[in-house]
């Protein structure tokens, strides 16, 4: 089947895969370091797309910048060492990666993970299909919710923003795609901090789970294949 949909991108973390506790072992390793005892997981948990300096705010407060940049650097280090001992894929999503792939729909990630840890991860996964772009801040000179790493996707799989779906568990996520001109579907089962945050970003849709992903993709196939 052919439809006018040619591309799904992805966030990577809290979207795409469950990094929460590789990153919670993170900063618990180094708040151990420092004499203190481990957050629960869920506590970090709502921090995590919230990325690494907002992780040090969470474990150690709000702290000088000449504190909190080194305490940052070993929070990296420590992740990088360990970056996919319990990280997976959320429930799901390797068979909706399988529907892409089967539906000859590209899909790639853009996310405000720096290029050295995005690539690191992504080493130890494989899915039905290669993403056809995997966009860090750091190549395209900012973050989201601009969105530059969106249309650099764009670019890179040959589609515009209207033939492309994003697909985010943060509010930064869906303004980002918004601002590049994208259908945006909001998840609630990532890092969000409750059960109906997800519906409060104005997304296009929102999926509460990884299952209901799919059947918000097939209302942008063509129901008929071109004669």
């Amino acid at each position: 089947m052919t439809g006018s949909l040619k591309a799904v991108f992805f966030d990577l973390d809290g979207t795409l895969l469950d990094t929460s506790e590789d990153l919670g072992h993170a900063l618990n390793q180094v708040r151990r370091a420092e004499g203190l005892e481990d957050l629960p997981q869920d506590v970090i948990r709502e921090q995590v797309s919230n990325g690494a300096t907002a992780l040090i705010k969470l474990g150690f407060g709000q702290v000088s910048d000449d504190v909190l940049v080194p305490l940052r650097q070993r929070l990296l280090d420590m992740y990088l060492q360990h970056i996919a001992l319990h990280t997976k894929p959320f429930d799901g999503i390797v068979e909706l990666i399988e529907q892409l792939s089967r539906h000859e729909i590209a899909w790639g990630i853009v996310t405000n993970k720096p290029q050295l840890y995005t690539a690191e991860l992504m080493r130890h996964f494989e899915f039905a299909s290669a993403p056809c772009a995997t966009v860090s801040p750091d190549q395209v000179g900012v973050g989201k919710p601009d969105p530059a790493g969106l249309l650099f996707a764009c670019n890179a799989v040959g589609c515009a923003p209207a033939e492309a779906i994003y697909i985010g568990d943060h509010k930064r996520d869906i303004e980002c795609g918004h601002n590049a001109g994208m259908p945006t579907i909001a998840v609630g089962y990532g890092f969000t901090s409750h059960a109906d945050e997800h519906r409060t970003w104005n997304a296009t849709h929102v999926a509460d789970q990884v299952a209901d992903i799919w059947p918000i993709i097939t209302t942008y196939l063509n129901q008929y294949s071109p004669t």
